[in-house]
């Protein structure tokens, strides 16, 4: 069993993390453009220019995660919660506009390679700034999964995105000042290029999705699932159980039959049985329930199939 998180990251918000990740991305910025300016080397510039994705990137999560925050108003009755998935598109975004300027440094490194200097300083500042980034990152996907914030978690695997590169870069600069093998350095800058290519397209396939109201996770629907049969020993029946995220908000629609002689009162205590027990048995939950009698078939315009267990 995991261990429980320490109290004061429990105490943590989305928005205390993005304000830290602000603070950190300027720290780890100074560090690692010194760094580059020390040495004259286009595999730590290349580690300073993601830094400077993560600053911007930190800066519009935090106001997209603020946006979400909001409650619904006239305009948006259902809420603001798709505003983090603009955070995680953005962010793909700059991610690869900080490929392409890394591939295209590289390459003219590569052309003509220069001599490094100080490498001893820079690599040292390298990992300092990494370290940084490496805890905020863990305490942010620990928090981003209870939070269920995409935003929060795109941040934080952009980070460990970028302690990985850090890594490859104080290796890969490393061994061209032991070996002296120059062409070494903007290897390593285009190397990293290509791997936060293959983050940022990850980014924007689920940015992406999430606005095109992607259904919930097989473990939620399948909580649903159980949920919905303890009240099958009833002569009721669910079916067109249809479920979507948005955000941090989690819903699900579906039709529930009755018995045609119910009265209206008696079905619709039953109803708020049914939707309090999938609020308690799955947070953040919106449920809509249709009351139907039981020989009575709706049908949506879009045909939702029935998942293993539905019906009577």
């Amino acid at each position: 069993m995991a261990a429980a998180p320490a109290p004061w990251i429990e105490r943590l918000t989305p928005r205390h993390l993005l304000s830290a990740s602000i603070a950190v991305a300027l720290l780890t910025i100074t560090l690692k453009t010194l760094a580059w300016w020390l040495t004259d080397s286009v595999g730590l510039l290349s580690d300073a220019l993601e830094s400077l994705v993560n600053l911007g990137s930190a800066m519009f999560a935090l106001t997209m995660v603020t946006l979400a925050a909001r409650p619904p108003d006239l305009e948006h009755p259902y809420g603001h919660h798709k505003a983090e998935y603009f955070s995680s598109g953005f962010e793909g975004l700059l991610i690869l506009l900080a490929a392409l300027a890394i591939i295209w440094a590289g390459a003219s490194r590569m052309l003509e390679p220069q001599p490094l200097q100080r490498l001893d300083w820079g690599l040292g500042l390298s990992v300092i700034s990494s370290a940084f980034n490496g805890l905020l990152a863990w305490v942010m996907l620990d928090v981003a999964r209870r939070h269920r914030s995409i935003a929060l978690e795109a941040d934080g695997r952009h980070l460990i995105t970028d302690v990985w590169t850090s890594a490859g870069v104080v290796v890969g600069v490393g061994a061209a000042w032991l070996t002296g093998w120059l062409w070494l350095d903007p290897l390593v800058a285009i190397g990293v290029a290509l791997n936060i290519l293959r983050e940022g397209f990850s980014l924007l396939r689920r940015s992406s999705h999430g606005l095109m109201d992607q259904a919930l996770e097989e473990e939620v629907q399948s909580q649903i699932q159980r949920t919905l049969a303890r009240f099958s020993q009833l002569p009721i029946r669910f079916d067109h159980v249809a479920t979507r995220k948005a955000g941090q908000r989690r819903f699900v629609d579906l039709h529930m039959h009755v018995p045609a002689h119910w009265t209206l009162g008696r079905a619709a205590e039953l109803r708020n049985e049914v939707e309090r027990a999938l609020i308690d048995a799955v947070p953040g939950l919106r449920a809509t329930i249709q009351l139907l009698p039981d020989d009575v078939e709706a049908h949506a315009p879009v045909a939702v199939p029935d998942r293993p267990g539905e019906g009577r």
